[in-house]
């Protein structure tokens, strides 16, 4: 017997409003004319996309073995910003503007 596909994010507002009210899945699944399983894959891939929203990127590279001083925070700054100028500066060459 194949499988019964239906689009499930025509319902999405309704499910959310009915699940927000406290009806359970099988009442949700009832009122729409769905399966149940249908209503829980939904409200599962629902939740999984609101949390990758929220993600915070982790910084890259190794972790510090003591934490950096404001001082060394300045110099590496610094270096930073002279690298940039001197990327600038070359590109700016290369283009024939200086």
């Amino acid at each position: 017997m194949p499988r019964q596909y239906t689009k499930i994010m025509i319902h999405e507002e309704a499910i959310r409003k009915m699940r927000e009210e406290g009806k359970t899945k099988r009442e949700i699944a009832s009122v729409l004319d769905l399966r149940q399983e249908q209503i829980k894959d939904f409200l599962k891939q629902h939740s999984r996309r609101q949390r990758a929203g929220l993600k915070i990127p982790k910084r890259k590279g190794r972790p510090r073995k003591r934490p950096i001083t404001t001082s060394e925070e300045a110099a590496l700054r610094i270096k930073e910003l002279e690298r940039e100028v001197a990327l600038l500066r070359s590109f700016l060459r290369a283009s024939g503007r200086m």
